[in-house]
């Protein structure tokens, strides 16, 4: 069984999530943290559970969703992964942190340690996520997909009664609506999905909201 723990992080209130299973391997996904105090509290549940962090996985490459992850190359010893149509966002961390918010950072970001695609799978403990590609926000926004747990993570795909931006560099309309009727055909109804902003929702409650889409 999967114990999934979200840290609200930064200026941007984004979703930081820990997910682990039985076997105390763990994944984290979008570390946002930005504030000494965050990066702080994040390291110390992961000690605290005793978790072996085996992947630092980001929906997209958005600085909002990659603030903190030098604290977790740093402390853990696992480097960023993210999909390989995001390479051209993700080399552009500390430029979107200046136009987004105004952040000059000083400190440097991890490199990426691997790229993924459409249908790739990340593994740890007893489970794996697979890798659903939804670009629209970014070209390389995606799901991850748990079958077993029937739960996904959207990044900013998909929200609680909303859906991502497409008006910043690299976003587009058309491909998002493409994206969303895709998980809308591939995802049971009763997936329960988890956002990188915002409370957590369900397809079926998405398939009910986005009419307006």
């Amino acid at each position: 069984m999967l114990h999934i723990e979200r840290f609200v992080c930064n200026p941007f209130q984004e979703n930081t999530y820990i997910v682990y299973d039985e076997t105390k391997d763990a994944v984290v996904i979008d570390c946002g943290a930005f504030f000494p105090e965050e990066r702080k509290v994040i390291v110390n549940y992961i000690r605290g559970n005793v978790l072996s962090i085996k992947h630092l996985i980001s929906t997209h490459a958005h600085i909002d969703h990659n603030f903190g992850n030098n604290t977790i190359t740093t402390e853990f010893g696992v480097y960023p992964e993210v999909c390989d149509a995001d390479m051209c966002l993700m080399d552009k961390l500390h430029e979107q942190a200046v136009l987004f918010a105004n952040i000059h950072l000083d400190y440097e970001l991890p490199i990426v340690g691997k790229c993924f695609s459409e249908n790739d799978t990340i593994s740890f403990g007893n489970h794996e996520f697979t890798i659903i590609t939804t670009p629209g926000h970014t070209p390389g926004s995606v799901f991850f997909y748990c079958k077993e747990e029937n739960v996904a993570f959207s990044g900013d795909t998909l929200f609680k009664m909303s859906i991502g931006r497409t008006d910043l560099e690299f976003g587009n309309y058309k491909d998002i609506k493409e994206s969303l009727q895709k998980i809308f055909d591939l995802l049971p109804n009763d997936t329960v999905v988890l956002s990188g902003h915002g409370p957590q929702t369900t397809i079926k409650e998405e398939k009910k909201n986005l009419w307006m889409y």
